[in-house]
């Protein structure tokens, strides 16, 4: 009798999250009872693993040189003068320039932030969106993501890498008195704009 009652609060132990998949409101979903829940529908959460890096070199060197050789001379002078000449003339001119540029940019920018499904496209990618405010004292950090996602690419632990997402548009932005004391003053900035 004990053995029979133990059974069957096993039994309904192992049914009741079926039970509660059939009578719950997203029954019939793409969802199995049995696998990791991913974002799949307008309004799901999404977290982005946020790891970009661009490296850019430009190089340029240009080499210009540029001789002229001049040399005129006359004929002796005459009369009395003969040991003078009339005219004579040399002279060289050499102009030589060698100039090398080099612009290097490294950035990167890594974080981590979930984003909403805001929409759905025909083939079943994911279109997501969101944003990310952060204060530390007078400064406020912000990152903005938005772009497009496969299905199947998104991780069985509903996460994604940003670098798999398609049309994406990722800014960081920062604002307080941290970011104007970055910025070069109003002086400096019109010196700059003119020379």
């Amino acid at each position: 009798m004990k053995l029979g009652r133990i059974l069957l609060l096993a039994a309904v132990l192992t049914l009741l999250p079926f039970t509660v998949k059939v009578f719950g409101s997203d029954f019939g979903s793409s969802q199995s009872l049995f696998t990791d829940i991913k974002a799949t529908n307008i309004g799901d959460n999404l977290t982005v693993l946020i790891f970009e890096l661009t490296n850019a070199t430009n190089r340029s060197k240009t080499i210009n040189e540029e001789t002229v050789d001049a040399s005129v001379s006359g004929s002796p002078g005459t009369g009395v003068l003969d040991f003078i000449p009339l005219f004579g003339m040399s002279t060289k001119n050499s102009h030589a320039y060698d100039g090398k540029g080099e612009v290097r940019k490294n950035q990167s920018l890594r974080g981590k932030m979930t984003v909403t499904v805001v929409g759905l496209k025909s083939n079943g990618d994911l279109v997501i969106q969101g944003s990310r405010s952060v204060g530390v004292g007078p400064n406020t950090e912000t990152m903005t993501l938005d772009g497009v996602v496969r299905r199947r690419d998104v991780k069985a632990d509903n996460t994604v890498d940003s670098y798999l997402i398609a049309d994406a548009t990722i800014t960081y932005d920062g604002v307080g008195p941290s970011q104007h004391a970055t910025k070069p003053g109003i002086v400096s900035r019109v010196l700059g704009w003119l020379f």
